[in-house]
């Protein structure tokens, strides 16, 4: 399972750096139309979009790679239990605040298709199309700390090793 799931975060966080690509590629077509005296509508929202989706896609891949900033100043003081219960605290929270983000995101896909709400700009994409990137980014970032959380609960040891992965 721990093979599975590290593998599942890498698969994201290699098509959050996909997501990058695709952005950079728009950035040039916008430069070389500009150049060209064309126009290329809509560009600013696809890479809107792809900027959201590689951010959100790499959420967990950053985490299980100990690239997320944390404020380790209580935390870093603490040893033996007391680290662990305080590492479990601050896992808890996290969780439970990505599982919340997760639902409302996912909501918010489903009521933009249900209301077949369009984006503003001249591309007229159906909103949902890329809400999907944050709705998905979020839910296997919620997955992600939740496996941390109980890999430390049944014993696992805090750190971040040298490989990024929680021991």
């Amino acid at each position: 399972m721990r093979r599975l799931l590290d593998g599942f975060y890498t698969v994201c966080g290699v098509i959050g750096a996909g997501a990058l690509l695709v952005l950079l590629l728009i950035i040039l077509a916008q430069i070389f139309a500009r150049w060209l005296g064309l126009t290329f509508p809509g560009s600013t929202d696809y890479a809107g979009y792809f900027m959201a989706a590689s951010s959100f896609f790499a959420l967990a891949y950053a985490l299980n790679h100990g690239a997320h900033i944390r404020v380790s100043l209580v935390l870093g003081r603490l040893r033996g239990r007391a680290r662990r219960l305080g590492e479990l605290w601050c896992l808890a929270i996290g969780s439970f605040l990505a599982w919340y983000f997760a639902f409302y995101a996912v909501k918010a896909v489903r009521v933009s298709y249900l209301i077949n709400d369009i984006s503003q700009g001249q591309d007229a994409t159906p909103i949902w199309i890329p809400q999907l990137s944050m709705a998905i980014g979020t839910i296997v970032f919620a997955i992600a700390l939740t496996d941390h959380l109980l890999r430390i609960a049944a014993g696992g040891d805090p750190r971040v090793g040298e490989s990024g992965a929680v021991e």
